[in-house]
Formats: C-alpha cells, structure tokens, sequence
C-alpha cells in the first residue's frame, strides 16, 4: 500500500485523523485543501469567488493527481474529491481508500465548533440552512463516497483515538 486516502463530507475527520493515522504507518500525511491553496495563493472560498466551482474542481483534480502518484502518503481529500471519476479510480489504484462516514446532524455540529471552516469553505448549494445542504450534498454524494472506499467508518460518536484505531485494525486484518 502506498497512499492512504481519506474521503467524507467536510466535518468527518479526514483532517484530524490523517496526522495521527499517518504517524502509525510511518507515512507523512497531506490535506488536499490545504495543498489547493498553496498551489493557488488563494482560500478556497476566494477561489471560489473569483473563478468559480469548475476552477477549483479542476486544481482539485491536479493537487490529487499529484498526490495519488506519490508513496506512504496519508491524504485528507476535500469532500468533493470523489466528484471526479478519474480522481476515484486512481484512489482505488494508490491504496485504501477510507469513508469516514457520519450523519448531517453530527457534521454540522463539527463544522460549526471548527471556526475555520466557515472562513475556509464555501457554501455549496442554495440552500436556506446549512442543514439542509450537508443533507442535500450528502444525498448526492453518498453513492460516489460508497463506490470509492474500500473501507466505511462511521465517525459520528467516536474520537479521532477511536477512529484511527479502527482504521489501523481494518487495514492491518486486510494485510
């Protein structure tokens, strides 16, 4: 296994887990949005903004590209990295790819106890409340999630302790 990839809606702990996870493995570790930014010198929200969603798709698409093709990697993919077909197979192909999977209630809990992910992240859909688009999202996201991973673990109620040892048992049974 070479790199190991963390999916999931924005709030699931890719971010949290990945440090923890890829020090277990004795891999580095990345999150793919942190990488978007630096590549572009921009947020994601002023990217956004000023080129729109298909702009970012597309560093989105390159900034994984780039990522997959590396080794002992632990990446923490934005939540729409699985958008992309090509994205999802060449994760498939790199290693283990992990949903780290959780309802909308608890994520929109995390994502509104995380203050820079308001800053960070833009609003997605048009709807009224933040609810009803992690709902909305996640309906639309859930079979793509579900296609690429390899391995599901429901988050809502653990800690990043809890989760990472849950990843590491899985993986090591695979092994």
């Amino acid at each position: 296994m070479t790199v190991i990839t963390l999916i999931g809606y924005r709030g699931s702990g890719k971010s949290s887990v990945a440090a923890p996870l890829a020090g277990h493995c004795g891999f580095d570790w990345i999150d793919a949005d942190d990488e978007i930014e630096r590549v572009a010198g921009q947020s994601i929200t002023e990217i956004f903004a000023g080129a729109g969603e298909p702009h970012f798709r597309q560093l989105e698409r390159e900034v994984m590209q780039r990522l997959l093709a590396q080794d002992k990697l632990v990446i923490a993919a934005g939540g729409g990295a699985i958008l992309n077909a090509e994205t999802r197979q060449e994760m498939q192909q790199a290693g283990p790819v992990i949903w780290l999977k959780a309802d909308a209630e608890a994520l929109a809990q995390r994502i509104n106890s995380d203050a820079t992910t308001g800053s960070r992240r833009p609003a997605l859909t048009a709807s009224s409340s933040q609810l009803e688009e992690i709902r909305t999202l996640l309906a639309q996201r859930a079979p793509l999630y579900r296609d690429a991973a390899t391995l599901t673990i429901e988050t809502a109620d653990k800690t990043v302790s809890e989760i990472v040892a849950e990843i590491i048992a899985a993986l090591d049974s695979d092994a």
